[in-house]
């Protein structure tokens, strides 16, 4: 029964085994990656030496020579910090104990904010990170605010804005604040980092405190506005002496129950329920394979999401892409796969089938029976990654007056595995990766799944970037193979969708074939950068053939191109009439594998900083006309009609209790398509423990050429075929509120929630007159009639006659949750949830307005209570 799910195993086995700024008048040269340069020694005192109350009153603390002599980076890059800032480290056993003391002139306006962990704060921050293994790549970072509010972040990159979120450790803050400052004291346990064991550690280090009241930003190891890394710059961590990589165990049990009630009840369905009610329990595990190596696992995972994706109304071709929000995928997730070869949603997503009954029960995930990873980087610089995952079988109850009850599987057994193995080479931190993904799906021949789903996917990829003058030149290059098998209704389907529509009638150059059994693909692509100094560019070329193929287990929106861009700007940063600005140009080209030019688009874009920290950018694009392969859905070529397109944002400041951006977007084609869109935020903070967000949006457009659907009997201009397009007329209005208070950092309540509200009047309806124009042959002109009637439209024209259903919607939608989250002991959690969900479909089209919103409120919905508890043990 398990037979197809060998291949991920295999692979997850494979890999268990494998052995464990450049300145302004300088030049390249000043870029090269700088010796350790500073030095900060540890103190080691016995375990229970410090008691962690933020006050820094012990006598270790003054025993041992701090971190001193910071410099800005921001105002005035190199000019001395404004206030002293000494930070003290000390190994207390089996413990890195962190001791900050941060002076200030003016103590009654430090801002003792406190919000929840990871949340960005406008108020004061210190922000250590560490470079455990000294490989001058990856890092560790902890931050803590006056408040106490904790941040954490893991680097996988030589790159300061490459954070990680995700990563959690298990780790402790206290903070207090005096007459001559705030002070800090942070523990993390040594087995929440990962360090390659040996006689004397040196680790990288370095220190940031942020001042948002005065847009301050002092460094202990400068890294300049016109550089670029972060690991290979830090200075040197030493006095940590011999350390063995501790063992390392955790297990985190959860319950879980949860109970919805449903806001309409169907009385001729018999699945329809008013309420219903599930409890679960699973656990998930981490333990440490030797120094380098972490085994992570969960069995019968809780893969609840916190925050619900946002609505949308998707008119396009093309499936809408979701951020991963399950914690068990997004830790990790930077090494796995890479070049969209790897889209962890597609784990456990919504069943794929369908029940050939009126009524059917409904199935929102496929459940996920267990699902296990493995990462790490060994001493040599290899980095390594494995993830496997078991998807359960789905079925779900039918039922048929007629037949009675039945059932329908929707799902199939589905296994998945990816391995991925990332090589260091060379001082400038080199890379080459090769990576592996397999899915496999145990399916029934001749069964529907079987006409729908492939049975097997691969994908393999070799990824390479060289880097030289530190870090500040880059070339790239990588090259993916894709291979898909199954049954021919389901290679058919693959040849047929709209990332490739192989189908069409003027594409001589591709070949349908619905005897195909699998499909192979390429892509391939090349890079060159220049990342740090003054004059930035990016080149990029992209090859993808008609038969790629990356969505059983990637994301992928199109195959058959050809696609080249170039990235040339300025970027100053010394501070002059501005505080700081980016002016650049840029061009884009595609074509398909054949050579037909299908997109090309210049734009001139910039942003600048105001000495006041304001901050405005702009965008100015223009894209003459150009063949298009989507427009007609599988049809023939259509022309695209030429666009001009601008962009225009600004926000205030972000240090500010209240800050407000705003941005606008808009644009116009040659044959009368406009569309406007106004979003505005606002973020304001009343006080040390409340924050309020609020985003509301406005979109206004008119689509002349927006596809309806295909009928036959068409004119040989037409290669036989109706091409169906109207005109739509688009409102959308929406807004996301956010509320949260922060009884203390460990202690928070957090609400979200998103009126939405669309509609769409389709008008002036007719067929593509000739294959690549954009002409149509209106209904009602030339011979044609058009009625409606009964939500649909009905054409005549001569001996013929067909109809489809009014396209136009006019939709209600009101997603909110509540989270109320407590860390009652370091690791352990307790979650409760309440969740609403409303959504109407209205028969009446009209245009929607802010009373649009309101009217979302007063949708039928369902309402879901969910609560968990975890429990945090270590060894």
């Amino acid at each position: 029964m398990l037979r197809t799910c060998d291949a991920p195993r295999l692979l997850a086995l494979a890999l268990l085994v494998v052995p464990g700024r450049l300145a302004a008048q300088g030049g390249p040269a000043t870029q090269r990656i700088p010796p350790l340069g500073r030095t900060v020694t540890a103190g080691r005192a016995e375990p229970g030496t410090i008691r962690l109350d933020g006050r820094l009153d012990e006598s270790i603390w003054t025993a041992i020579e701090p971190a001193t002599g910071f410099v800005q980076r921001e105002p005035v890059e190199g000019a001395r910090a404004t206030d002293a800032t000494e930070v003290r480290f000390v190994l207390e056993g089996d413990l890195l104990v962190i001791g900050a003391r941060m002076y200030s002139s003016n103590p009654a306006a430090i801002r003792a904010l406190v919000g929840r962990r990871d949340g960005s704060l406008p108020t004061e921050e210190l922000l250590v990170s560490l470079d455990t293994r000294r490989d001058r790549v990856t890092a560790y970072t902890l931050a803590v605010t006056p408040g106490g509010t904790r941040r954490d972040a893991f680097h996988s990159s030589d790159n300061f804005d490459d954070q990680d979120e995700s990563w959690d450790p298990v780790w402790s803050v206290h903070t207090a604040i005096d007459s001559t400052g705030w002070t800090a004291e942070l523990a993390i346990p040594l087995t929440q980092l990962r360090f390659d064991a040996g006689p004397d550690q040196a680790w990288g280090v370095n220190i940031v405190r942020t001042i948002p009241t005065r847009n301050e930003s002092d460094y202990w190891v400068l890294v300049g506005r016109e550089q670029n890394g972060w690991s290979s710059r830090m200075g040197q961590l030493a006095g940590l002496g011999a350390l063995r990589a501790p063992k390392r165990l955790e297990l985190i049990p959860y319950v879980a129950m949860e109970g919805t009630r449903f806001g309409t009840v169907d009385a001729g369905n018999p699945f329809s329920e008013r309420t219903s009610g599930t409890a679960r329990a699973g656990a998930d595990l981490k333990l440490g394979l030797g120094p380098s190596l972490t085994l992570d696992a969960t069995i019968n995972p809780d893969f609840g999401q916190v925050e619900a994706d946002p609505a949308v109304v998707n008119l396009s071709a093309f499936e809408t892409f979701f951020d991963e929000r399950r914690p068990f995928f997004i830790e990790g997730n930077n090494l796995l796969g890479g070049r969209n070869t790897f889209y962890s949603r597609r784990i456990g997503a919504a069943p794929p089938g369908s029940a050939d009954a009126p009524y059917a029960e409904s199935s929102g995930n496929s459940t996920i029976l267990g699902a296990a990873k493995v990462t790490g980087r060994l001493p040599s610089g290899l980095s390594i990654g494995a993830l496997t995952a078991l998807t359960d079988e789905e079925s779900i109850r039918t039922f048929d007056p007629g037949l009675g009850y039945g059932e329908a599987v929707v799902a199939p057994r589905t296994a998945y595995g990816i391995v991925t193995a990332q090589q260091e080479i060379g001082r400038d931190r080199s890379t080459a990766k090769a990576s592996l993904t397999a899915v496999d799906r145990n399916l029934t021949p001749g069964s529907p799944l079987a006409a729908l789903l492939v049975s097997q996917a691969y994908t393999g990829l070799l990824d390479g970037r060289w880097r030289w003058a530190g870090g500040a030149y880059d070339v790239s290059a990588y090259l993916v193979g894709t291979y898909v098998k199954g049954a021919a209704p389901a290679i058919a389907l693959q040849q047929r969708s709209s990332r490739r529509y192989m189908q069409r009638p003027d594409a001589d150059y591709l070949h349908f074939d619905s005897t195909r059994t699998s499909m192979a693909g390429l892509m391939a692509g090349v890079n060159h950068s220049k990342m740090a100094g003054n004059w930035l560019w990016d080149v990029d070329y992209e090859y993808v053939s008609p038969e790629a193929e990356l969505n059983d287990i990637g994301f992928q929106s199109q195959a058959d191109y050809h696609y080249l861009q170039a990235n040339f700007r300025r970027h100053q940063t010394a501070p002059g009439v501005f505080h700081d600005w980016t002016l650049g140009v840029r061009g884009t080209g595609s074509w398909t594998s054949s050579g037909l030019r299908t997109f090309r688009e210049a734009k001139v874009f910039g942003d600048v900083t105001f000495r006041n920290f304001w901050q405005m950018e702009l965008e100015l694009e223009y894209s003459p006309a150009d063949q298009s392969v989507q427009l007609t859905r599988g049809g023939p070529l259509m022309l695209a009609p030429q666009e001009w397109r601008l962009d225009l944002g600004a926000e205030t400041r972000s240090s500010e209790r209240t800050m407000v951006e705003a941005s606008f977007s808009g644009s116009r084609d040659e044959l009368g398509g406009w569309r406007a869109g106004l979003e505005l935020g606002i973020r304001f903070r009343p006080g040390t423990r409340w924050q309020f967000q609020v985003e509301p949006s406005v979109t206004r457009s008119v689509d002349t050429r927006q596809y309806v659907t295909t009928e036959d009997g068409g004119p040989s201009a037409t290669y036989g075929g109706r091409y169906l397009f109207g005109s739509v007329s688009r409102s959308e209005i929406a807004a996301q509120f956010r509320a949260a208070v922060a009884v203390t950092p460990d202690l928070t309540l957090e609400g979200y929630f998103e009126p939405f509200a669309s509609s769409g009047e389709y008008r002036d309806f007719g067929e593509l007159a000739a294959a690549r124009t954009n002409d149509l042959r209106r209904y009602g002109t030339d011979g044609t009639t058009i009625q409606q009637a009964d939500g649909r439209y009905t054409v005549t024209d001569g001996a013929q006659q067909f109809s489809f259903a009014d396209p136009s919607f006019n939709v209600r939608s009101f997603r909110s949750n509540v989270v109320l989250r407590w860390e009652w002991r370091p690791g352990s959690t307790t979650y409760l949830v309440w969740q609403q969900n409303r959504f109407e479909d209205r028969d009446r089209i009209a245009r929607v307005g802010p009373g649009g919103l309101f009217q979302a409120l007063g949708a039928p919905g369902d309402n879901t209570v969910a609560v968990k508890v975890s429990y945090w043990l270590s060894r």
